[in-house]
């Protein structure tokens, strides 16, 4: 029987990729339905049908779809057809997943609980992924168009990444996930971000491994 949830976009892109680990956790059975953006495939009929934007990622469960309308804009002609494919964000699409298939993950039902998960979905939505996602467009996408890292622009933002996780170690010295003596959400949603940089040889953080 083919899997019901349907998410389009490239598993390359760590913002599918989120989505894809929140899938995993919950135990969702699903298929990547690829869309190429080189192709215009993005603003065909069929997709602007599922994304009235022409974005990803998206997800189909069933008759119910559900969309991403953020785009971060980059300042390279170049850069902007794969990274309009990389740069939605996907917050909407893993929380829904969570809601319906495994909402242990945003401790539904536990007032104080699921306000920590809500402190640290804010944090890595608004300390930790722009500046990693500044950090990751340097170090994984120039070098597939053949261009030239500004090592200025991903020091400075090592920089700014060492100090946001300074506050993740004084979190996590204390408490043993993000959000409690739980997993959740909140730390789901760091680990495609992470995982990018920790097949590079950037240093991080000395207490804190991105495994």
């Amino acid at each position: 029987m083919a899997p019901v949830v349907k998410v389009y976009g490239t598993a390359k892109s760590w913002n599918i990729s989120r989505v894809l680990v929140s899938l995993e956790e919950a135990g969702v059975k699903y298929e990547v339905v690829a869309v190429d953006f080189a192709a215009g495939e993005h603003m065909s009929p069929a997709h602007l049908a599922r994304n009235p934007f022409g974005q990803v990622p998206v997800l189909e469960d069933g008759d119910f779809c559900l969309w991403e309308a953020i785009f971060h804009h980059v300042s390279s002609p170049s850069l902007i057809t794969y990274t309009f494919c990389l740069q939605q964000q996907s917050r909407a699409i893993t929380k829904y997943v969570c809601r319906k298939y495994k909402p242990e993950l945003l401790r539904v039902g536990n007032l104080e609980g699921s306000a920590m998960v809500d402190v640290w979905l804010e944090v890595e939505a608004h300390q930790y992924s722009p500046v990693m996602e500044a950090i990751l467009m340097e170090i994984r996408l120039r070098p597939i168009f053949g261009q030239q890292v500004d090592d200025r622009v991903v020091e400075k933002n090592i920089e700014k990444l060492k100090k946001v996780l300074g506050v993740y170690e004084s979190r996590l010295s204390s408490s043993k996930y993000l959000a409690g003596d739980f997993i959740s959400l909140a730390d789901l949603n760091h680990v495609s971000t992470m995982l990018c940089l920790g097949i590079t040889t950037y240093f991080l953080h000395p207490q804190i491994s991105v495994s």
